[in-house]
């Protein structure tokens, strides 16, 4: 494996780990893609540490059991703000 997937790898659990981040935010962040992100997480990090590539598969456990509750905020935030632009259309 080249070195500087190595090293991005790491990069990237760290950066899950110290920001409890979730697997779009790290992408967005090191602009790549989310497989990307998911493959060297899981796979590649196995290899090079494997207490890190634990500690950040903890993080992105957790963040896959709380999605369908961040999808269901999203969508009622979303309809929220539609109900306030309507109010304020109707005044």
């Amino acid at each position: 494996m080249k070195e500087y997937i190595e090293e991005r790898a790491v990069a990237i659990a760290n950066y899950i780990i110290d920001h409890n981040a979730t697997v779009r935010q790290t992408a967005r962040k090191f602009g790549i893609s989310k497989s990307t992100v998911h493959k060297d997480v899981t796979d590649r990090l196995e290899h090079i540490n494997p207490s890190l590539a634990a500690q950040a598969r903890i993080v992105l456990d957790v963040n896959k059991s709380e999605r369908h509750i961040r999808g269901g905020l999203a969508t009622r935030e979303k309809y929220q703000h539609r109900l306030q632009i309507c109010s304020k259309e109707d005044d």
